[in-house]
C-alpha cells in the first residue's frame, strides 16, 4: 500500500509517500508544496490542490494521512490551514483516495511512544523508522512521513485488535 502524509500548511505543504508491506515500512519520495504571499488566497489553495493531486499521480497513492489542525495554537493561522485542509480533503476523495486524519498527539505517541515529545525527537524517529542516513528536510516533510508512520502504526495495532 502507498501511504501520502500531508503536513498542511498554506505557505508550505508538506509531503512524503512511504510503502507498507505486511507492517514494514519503506521511504519513496518526500517534499514540500510551496506558495507565496503575493499569490491571491485562492491560487494558493488551487496550488496546493493541484501540486498534491500530482503527486498522487506519479507515486500511484493509495490512502492519504494527514494531521489535522490543532486549534490550540494561534487561530489566526489556523483558519488558513483549515482551508487547505477542506481543499485537499476534496481533491483527494475526488480522485477516489480515502483520507485519514491525525492530531499532533496521536502522530507523535505513533512515532516517539510519547505524546509529548519535541519536533527534534519526531524527525530523529522518523530517521530511524525509515532507516533514513539523515533527518528528512525540511521540517513540513519530515512531519509528513511522521503521518505516514502514524497511519501505519495505527492501522496495525487494528488490525491486530480484530484477531
Amino acid at each position: 500500500m502507498r501511504i501520502l502524509g500531508i503536513d498542511p500548511g498554506l505557505a508550505e505543504t508538506g509531503w512524503g509517500v512511504v510503502e507498507e508491506i505486511s507492517g514494514r515500512i519503506r521511504p519513496v519520495s518526500f517534499g514540500v508544496v510551496k506558495t507565496f504571499p503575493s499569490m491571491e488566497l485562492s491560487e494558493r489553495i488551487y496550488t496546493l490542490g493541484e501540486d498534491i493531486s500530482s503527486l498522487v499521480e506519479k507515486y500511484s497513492v493509495d490512502v492519504c494521512s494527514m494531521e489535522d489542525i490543532y486549534f490550540a495554537r494561534n487561530i489566526t493561522s489556523a483558519v488558513p490551514v483549515a482551508k487547505v485542509i477542506g481543499a485537499l480533503t476534496y481533491k483527494l476523495k475526488s480522485m477516489g483516495i480515502e483520507v485519514f486524519y491525525y492530531s499532533p498527539l496521536e502522530i507523535k505517541l505513533a512515532v516517539t511512544g510519547t505524546g509529548t515529545a519535541d519536533k527534534h525527537q519526531v524527525q530523529e524517529m522518523v530517521r530511524l523508522h525509515l532507516k533514513l542516513e539523515k533527518v528528512p528536510k525540511p521540517d513540513h516533510a519530515a512531519d509528513a512521513l511522521a503521518d505516514c508512520i502514524c497511519h501505519v502504526t495505527h492501522n496495525t495495532n487494528l488490525i491486530r485488535s480484530k484477531r
